[in-house]
């Protein structure tokens, strides 16, 4: 099994999968071990949906249903800002074009790039997904804990083999989500993460995207 700094430095988002079932005993153990995860006075806000399956399947037309009827995502809450600025709208820029070059698109076909953009919802052909949930009533600081855990999540996964992609595209509808899912509308969805076997082969997986040296957004005061 590979070592906690291999597994951060070589986890990439996975967007294409083998068609191979993961196992409801792989992702117990997944979750059994992120469940260590850190979190303010030990609240451990998170609460994870595990779906496959028929309801898996179910939850993406949904979504695709919701899109092409037009109609616009109502996420819990702004992932992104509403404005963009320098350096992260050029590095967003930057991720966008890697990803569309991988897939062999060019930057003016828009009707793939919009294919392309809907394979969020079909959850990249992943054979599970894992939804995030946080009770609305916590406050800033158990969002900082969700994500520590969701990163222990992905960490565990590639300790076991698997890929992960989190997917703030899948939390476009929470609604439906918890609708389908019967989760109660106390509890805001943060986001998806498919979850499965890469198809390592596929060019999508082939490239990764830049990090800045450490010099960049550190500072030292000895």
């Amino acid at each position: 099994m590979m070592n906690v700094l291999e597994a951060i430095e070589s986890r990439t988002s996975i967007r294409a999968y083998l068609d191979r079932p993961v196992e409801k005993e792989v992702i117990q153990k997944i979750l059994d071990t992120a469940r260590w995860s850190p979190s303010g006075v030990n609240t451990q806000p998170w609460r994870v949906a595990v779906v496959r399956g028929d309801r898996l399947r179910q939850l993406s037309e949904e979504f695709l249903r919701l899109s092409a009827a037009g109609v616009r995502p109502a996420p819990d809450y702004d992932y992104y800002p509403g404005e963009w600025v320098d350096p992260y709208k050029t590095r967003r820029f930057q991720c966008g074009m890697a990803l569309y070059q991988a897939l062999g698109i060019g930057r003016e076909d828009k009707e793939k790039r919009k294919e392309a953009a809907l394979n969020n919802y079909r959850f990249f052909g992943a054979p599970a997904s894992l939804f995030f949930f946080i009770d609305r009533r916590m406050g800033k600081g158990s969002w900082l804990d969700m994500g520590m855990f969701i990163q222990s999540v992905m960490l565990a996964a590639r300790g076991l083999g698997l890929g992960s992609c989190p997917q703030a595209s899948t939390a476009d509808y929470p609604d439906a989500v918890r609708e389908i899912l019967g989760i109660a509308e106390q509890n805001l969805l943060l986001c998806g993460m498919a979850l499965g076997y890469a198809d390592e082969k596929h060019p999508v997986n082939q490239y990764r995207t830049a990090r800045e040296p450490v010099e960049a957004f550190s500072s030292w005061h000895d």
